[in-house]
């Protein structure tokens, strides 16, 4: 699983448990809040109505004077109050009044000849017990067993005499399901913004795990693309990942360094034994023949061996030096815009002296419109030079060294045939690899390995690749192909 997936999954997690216990937590309290904040209500109207029922109470006319009349009329006003979009057109509530042994004695439900609980004994209910004992009085009672929503809430107050002593319990009783719509509404108002919120934390952490995901990706694949050996540029990235993707660059940088001089010195002394050898070889022998008779032809062949080695060595320690700074270089760091058409010209102007001193002529065919290449021109002109010496390298004498140049989709082509033997079979899946060479036409001497290894090297750093093939009506036809400017 990929890390950012992880981390979304991670936060996901988190996110909706913590939403889940949040919400779980206050929808549990918003129906105890609002049942106390209606407790605290009945509390005051049952004071309030104890007071008021008080003189009727003590003069033995609880039922029929001037408190149980305003009480009953209450049935019939209209109240036409809308609260927070709920209307309310009546009171539902219940009065009732027991005397001093818990007898009802007034009940605001009896209508007409329906007496309702009067003469009924609630001494047994909580409501009148604590209160006739002194103390605060309540209940909240189902009015069918079988129904958890038809609970009641009841709240009594006493009723004292003039010596202070309690003669009578008046309860307020009030359905809950007149709350209900309320605690409804705001559990409804409460899940659905808690939904709104879990969305938005979610998408926050889908964009936050991709951000994440984007800058690990980058550097794991840069890394990878060291490890492999490859070109790689270092990904963009901010705050610690720039940090880090810089610390890797470093490493890489010190890293590679040693390991590449290290590479590059035992390759070096490996390939130079051969032409050091075959030096101290002729140096021996013309110094033996100081004191022996020995011909001129055959001094200025030692002679000749020893000059044609030295420069071998020369040239191969230039190519070195010329390979080591493409291969060590990851980017082009000023690309330029470059004429296909001027950088044939150029490289041809540079082989010229070596083509006349042995005779070739290079026929080129390139047209006018042709799209601009970006890169090093410099590397790439020294890139064509290579493949036009390879192709002389093989070429009989006044032979014709042929260079074709064509857009083909986003590429340039650039592409140059010799007359030669070609190449043997066994050798073309190596014929860009360092130091390897083949033995030139009527014995002459290898060369340094070196140029068409430099050649893939300046096609890989221009995002291009070089290839060479046997053409069909014989010689070799090595190409370079590079992306037009973007």
């Amino acid at each position: 699983m990929k890390i950012g997936l992880r981390i979304f999954l991670g936060y996901f997690v988190i996110v909706a448990l913590a939403a889940f216990l949040l919400m779980r937590v206050f929808v549990a309290e918003v129906k105890p809040g609002v049942r106390q904040s209606m407790e605290d209500t009945l509390v005051d109207t049952a004071n309030v109505l104890a007071e008021l029922a008080t003189p009727d109470f003590l003069g033995g006319r609880i039922n029929d004077g001037e408190f149980a009349r305003r009480v009953r009329a209450l049935r019939g006003r209209d109240f036409g109050a809308t609260i927070w979009g709920f209307g309310k057109r009546g009171s539902t509530y219940r009065i009732y009044v027991t005397d001093a042994r818990g007898i009802v004695v007034f009940d605001s439900n009896a209508v007409d000849d329906s007496g309702g609980d009067i003469g009924k004994d609630y001494s047994r209910w909580n409501d009148v017990y604590l209160t006739l004992r002194g103390q605060y009085g309540a209940r909240s009672t189902r009015s069918d067993p079988r129904d958890e929503a038809s609970t009641i809430m009841h709240v009594a107050a006493p009723i004292r005499a003039d010596d202070g002593r309690i003669v009578g319990v008046l309860t307020v009783a009030k359905p809950n399901s007149a709350i209900t719509p309320f605690i409804d509404r705001s559990e409804r108002v409460v899940r659905r913004w808690g939904l709104v919120l879990l969305g938005v934390a979610l998408l926050i952490g889908l964009g936050v795990a991709w951000w994440l995901s984007r800058q690990l990706g980058g550097l794991r694949r840069y890394a990878h693309a060291v490890t492999a050996g490859e070109r790689a540029t270092l990904p963009k990235a901010v705050g610690e990942f720039d940090e880090l993707g810089r610390a890797l660059e470093t490493m890489r940088d010190r890293l590679e360094g040693k390991q590449y001089v290290e590479q590059y010195v035992h390759t070096l002394t490996h390939e130079m034994k051969s032409p050091l050898a075959a030096i101290r070889g002729s140096a021996e022998l013309l110094e033996e023949s100081d004191g022996n008779a020995m011909d001129a032809a055959d001094r200025r062949g030692f002679a000749t061996s020893i000059r044609l080695q030295s420069e071998r060595l020369a040239q191969m320690i230039d190519k070195l030096l010329a390979l080591a700074n493409v291969e060590y270089r990851q980017r082009l760091e000023n690309p330029e815009a470059i004429a296909p058409a001027a950088l044939v010209a150029a490289a041809a102007e540079q082989c010229a002296p070596r083509l006349a001193r042995d005779g070739l002529t290079l026929d080129t065919d390139v047209p006018d419109e042709l799209p601009s290449l970006q890169g090093d021109v410099f590397l790439l002109r020294q890139a064509l030079v290579n493949l036009i010496e390879n192709a002389a390298d093989f070429s009989p004498p006044r032979g014709v060294i042929g260079m074709r140049v064509r857009a083909e989709g986003q590429v340039v082509r650039f592409a140059v045939a010799d007359s030669g033997p070609g190449v043997p079979d066994y050798a073309l899946p190596r014929v860009f690899e360092r130091f390897y060479s083949l033995p030139r036409p009527e014995g002459g001497s290898r060369s340094s390995g070196l140029g068409l290894c430099f050649v893939a090297e300046v096609a890989a750093l221009h995002e291009g690749r070089a290839d060479l093939r046997n053409r069909d009506e014989g010689g070799a036809l090595a190409s370079l192909e590079l992306p037009v400017a973007r």
